[in-house]
């Protein structure tokens, strides 16, 4: 589970007043009721639910952009475009360096996994991951001075031949200021995670980062549908997605010719298809597979799965929906986009223990009454299984007392400067009695637009 995330010298976020990083926290605060809403394993108590409200332009998005920035760089290197990525309010922050963090409850322990880059020049300046304890003390796991060239492994990683393998990779990149040790350390590496149990937590840092966290923005769809092929879902499914009001009754997996879909594609893409499945032709010949695989397609109006079987069968299906006559079946293109985007939120009320959901713009599309159920529903999930939810949004009546914990509710502000601050609702303590989503449109927290007059009156 996400604990903290910080950030510091990226888009409009900068350094807090007293030099800190800005930092978003899913620790629950002092809040009594809803207990339901955390995790508590004695140790800590986590929420699994965050909505961050803001003005538009105000840095809401940027807080997702930089949680998704720490994924991309962790598992791909620096994305294109990160040397302009920098705070521009000032000038000096070009030549500072940027510092993203993030800590994590994984196998019931807790981790703080962090970097410091300078974006401009795309050169890393340090590294580290820390276990962190009860009583506040760090056992260092690894730590990385990439402009001193130097490093150090902790107790954690210390075991007969791992630590002199562990000098070995990290001599290849102390001072090569364009990689992270813990990017290399899941490159290629199966055999030493077989022959060292200890140096699994390398790992299980990478594949949480890789596969737990799910950061989602509005122009992209959230789920490829794969939940749609279980077919022991299908009257669960069903039942959620009628209780969006969608009018949806029932859905369908139906073929479709291979051929109509490759030829609704872009040339580039149906090449990349058609050699992708060669090579996983050549695989099935060569191991002499009795499973065959699965290629799943999704766009903004299409849906499609397109198998191989073992003998070398090629099926191509799509998805097509009932709404209460079952002889009429429609497609996802003839959807609405408020019936879309449920389906593409269905897979989070159908996640397994332990996703992290990051979502930009959870209303998009949505009326509101079916954000506020969203959100509601989730919740009621959330109470049986270990799951976190965090939604950037502008729909106000999800700041609901009856609805959420003070502590679930956080607030993007932009300074006069272009600087972002984040901060949460619960400094404000605010009374359980209040009616907090007029407070917040009339401006009491901030994260709020402020207007100026568009048509200015001259006057005689």
């Amino acid at each position: 589970m996400l604990v903290r995330f910080n950030v510091k010298n990226f888009l409009s976020f900068n350094a807090r007043d007293d030099g800190r990083s800005q930092e978003f926290s899913m620790i629950a605060g002092k809040v009594r009721n809803k207990k339901e809403h955390i995790y508590d394993d004695g140790k800590n108590k986590l929420l699994k639910f965050a909505a961050v409200y803001g003005a538009n332009a105000s840095g809401k998005s940027n807080l997702v952009q930089a949680i998704e920035f720490m994924r991309h760089t962790v598992i791909a290197g620096l994305p294109n475009g990160h040397t302009e990525k920098y705070c521009k309010t000032d000038v000096r922050n070009k030549e500072k360096a940027s510092y993203f963090e993030i800590e994590i409850m994984m196998n019931k322990r807790y981790y703080s996994y962090g970097y410091e880059v300078v974006l401009s020049q795309s050169r890393f300046v340090s590294e580290w991951l820390v276990e962190l304890n009860s009583d506040n003390t760090e056992k260092m796991i690894f730590e990385r001075n990439v402009e001193e060239g130097s490093y150090r492994f902790g107790k954690a990683l210390q075991q007969n031949g791992l630590t002199d393998k562990l000098n070995i990779y990290a001599d290849d990149i102390c001072d090569d200021p364009s990689v992270l040790f813990l990017s290399v350390m899941n490159q290629n590496k199966k055999n030493l995670y077989q022959e060292y149990e200890k140096a699994g937590i390398l790992k299980d840092t990478f594949v949480w980062i890789e596969h737990q966290l799910d950061v989602n923005y509005p122009n992209q769809p959230i789920s490829d549908y794969s939940y749609l092929l279980q077919e022991n879902n299908v009257e669960e499914i069903c039942r959620i997605i009628s209780a969006f009001g969608t009018g949806i009754t029932d859905f369908k997996m139906v073929n479709v010719p291979i051929e109509k879909v490759l030829g609704k594609m872009p040339e580039e893409l149906r090449q990349r298809i058609i050699t992708e499945f060669e090579r996983k032709r050549a695989e099935i010949r060569g191991r002499n597979a009795t499973k065959g695989i699965a290629l799943v397609m999704r766009s903004s109006t299409d849906f499609f799965v397109i198998t191989l079987d073992p003998k070398e069968e090629v099926r191509c299906r799509t998805i097509e929906f009932s709404h209460g006559d079952k002889d009429t079946l429609f497609q996802l293109s003839e959807e609405s986009d408020g019936t879309i985007r449920i389906l593409d939120l269905l897979e989070i009320l159908l996640a397994g223990e332990n996703r992290i959901y990051v979502i930009d713009e959870l209303d998009r599309c949505l009326h509101p009454s079916l954000s506020y159920k969203f959100v509601e529903t989730f919740l009621q999930i959330a109470a049986q299984k270990n799951i976190q939810l965090i939604v950037t949004t502008h729909e106000s009546r999800l700041m609901d007392f009856d609805l959420l914990r003070r502590d679930e509710i956080w607030f993007v502000d932009k300074k006069t400067n272009g600087e972002s601050n984040i901060y949460s609702l619960e400094e404000y303590n605010t009374r359980f009695d209040q009616k907090i989503d007029k407070a917040y449109l009339e401006g009491r927290y901030g994260g709020v637009p402020i207007f100026s007059t568009v048509f200015p009156i001259k006057e005689d």
